[in-house]
């Protein structure tokens, strides 16, 4: 009888023991901060993305075909600028450009960047707890407080701006060519810019200049492997921020793969950036699948300018414009300049092979990842991005009510929202000026009463509303409050940002001043002003 006991004994204290570390280990679980990857693509055409567009059965996108499968793929996301700084900007702010004093693009020679008084997200993330690292291309200053490494981020290895803003030994495919370092016609012309090199920054240090625009796929790859595994070993949560420019300068496959002509560079650079984000998938499914979430979306749209060197924006062309002549694709606040791919993928949090209506901005990235994590923004400021976790982990369908979309380079004064996004319906106030392959630039239009197109019935852009029907005599009524509440509120909003954008010769990254395009070969200290 006693023995009986003792079994029976040994036996509830062995069920009580496994079911206490079951749940401690479902608490620990549940309680543990989750990882964040974000993917930034550059130009990014939102019918590049093979889901987007089944029925053209292209093959490129193989990988984020796989992540929209197993996650969540968003149809009306959009980059909150359509150009690369003011994107980026927002992206990390959740303001808009007109708060965060970044309305366009910055130069090789910019002193300064994101503003100072900006706070980013991953600075909020850093102060509570995260291991924060970027890798790619930044674009929001380079010099001294406005580096990565002075912004939120523990780690950086990356270009400092577009690949096409220094010149490298082998380029990448351009309109107009551009030219390798060692010409003797080194110059500024028609886009590219060749009198310094571009470099290659880890952290403070240039590692190369030129860089190697050809094995950059590698250096990120195994930079992005190194920060997952060594997150995971020590146990902390992570932010990675991962921006490629694969498709701002598209190069080719290399020698002895498939065919390299003009029409299908484009397509091996999308094929090389989806190869790596599904290596980036890999080795985070591998190391902590369940507890990270990966958000894919792009910073603008296609580079119409360049031509068969451009992404595709699907049936978002923007009729109305291209029929006046111009561009309707970045820099524009057509949909082709800022309706962007976009997935979101966290396996037993978002549901699989599911897709989202919800009108959605880059800017929502910034609230969202912060909510997850549990951290509350400062209480100083005013945001213009939402909080969009319920959408992604429950399935929500409401999105923003009202997107406005800044002038980002067109017709205008930069960063002044004049087109206005309300639910199907689209108001443009301004037109045109922005450059189309061959070379066109449609001239420059205010339109008031704004054009309003219904996009549920107009993907095209190609008919707006007449302006006499009691459709369109109710929906601009709205409008006109909408922009009048957005401007009344941002005149007052006291946090409001101003970036400077004074340049100068010697803010440029120079590796060794005393050798042409300071060509370098050994590494050295980024030394610029205010370092």
């Amino acid at each position: 009888m006693a023995d009986l006991t003792s079994v029976l004994l040994s036996g509830i204290i062995c069920g009580l023991l496994l079911h206490i570390s079951k749940y401690e280990a479902n608490v620990n679980k549940s309680s543990r901060k989750p990882n964040f990857i974000i993917i930034l693509a550059d130009d990014i055409g939102w019918a590049d993305l093979d889901a987007n567009l089944p029925e053209t059965k292209n093959n490129n996108t193989p990988q984020l075909n796989l992540m929209a499968e197993q996650g969540l793929r968003f149809t009306d996301f959009h980059s909150p600028a359509s150009t690369c700084s003011p994107s980026r900007a927002a992206i990390l702010t959740g303001r808009y450009g007109l708060r965060n004093g970044v309305t366009h693009n910055f130069a090789v020679g910019s002193v300064a960047g994101l503003p100072l008084s900006e706070v980013t997200l991953p600075q909020l993330l850093q102060r509570s707890g995260y291991y924060t690292a970027m890798i790619g291309k930044w674009h929001l200053g380079h010099n001294g407080p406005y580096r990565p490494n002075r912004r939120g981020f523990d780690y950086y290895l990356g270009v400092p701006y577009s690949n096409d803003m220094g010149c490298t030994d082998v380029p990448g495919y351009n309109l107009p060519r551009c030219l390798p370092c060692d010409s003797l016609r080194r110059s500024r012309h028609d886009g590219c810019y060749s009198k310094v090199a571009l470099p290659l920054i880890e952290n403070t240090t240039i590692v190369q200049q030129p860089l190697n625009l050809w094995r950059l796929t590698e250096q990120y790859k195994s930079a992005a492997t190194r920060i997952i595994q060594n997150a995971r070993a020590q146990g902390q949560p992570y932010f990675l921020y991962i921006a490629l420019a694969h498709m701002h300068v598209p190069l080719a496959p290399p020698v002895g793969a498939s065919a390299t002509n003009d029409n299908k560079v484009y397509a091996a650079s999308l094929q090389e950036m989806d190869d790596l984000v599904g290596a980036i998938k890999r080795i985070s499914d591998e190391t902590d699948r369940d507890n990270t979430l990966i958000w894919f979306t792009g910073d603008n749209g296609p580079w119409e300018q360049k031509c068969q060197y451009a992404g595709s924006v699907g049936p978002f062309v923007g009729k109305w414009q291209t029929s006046r002549g111009g561009g309707s694709a970045k820099r524009t606040t057509w949909e082709g300049g800022h309706r962007v791919p976009t997935i979101a993928y966290w396996p037993g949090r978002i549901s699989a092979n599911n897709t989202s209506s919800a009108l959605l901005s880059g800017m929502d990235i910034f609230p969202t990842l912060l909510s997850l994590a549990n951290v509350t923004p400062p209480a100083d400021r005013r945001y213009d991005g939402i909080d969009a976790s319920n959408i992604l982990l429950k399935g929500e369908k409401n999105g923003h009510e009202v997107l406005f979309h800044p002038n980002s380079g067109a017709a205008g004064t930069f960063g002044y929202l004049q087109t206005v996004r309300m639910g199907r319906y689209k108001a443009f106030y301004l037109t045109g000026a922005a450059e189309a392959c061959g070379g066109a630039t449609g001239r420059p239009q205010i339109h008031n009463p704004p054009l309003i197109f219904d996009l549920q019935c107009d993907k095209a852009e190609e008919t707006p509303l007449e302006v006499s029907t009691p459709e369109y005599q109710e929906v601009v009524k709205q409008v006109i409050r909408r922009r009048e509440v957005l401007f009344w509120d941002i005149a007052t909003d006291e946090s409001v940002s101003t970036a400077n954008y004074n340049t100068d010769k010697s803010a440029a990254p120079c590796c060794d001043p005393q050798q042409a395009i300071c060509r370098c070969d050994t590494q050295c200290p980024l030394i610029s002003p205010q370092s």
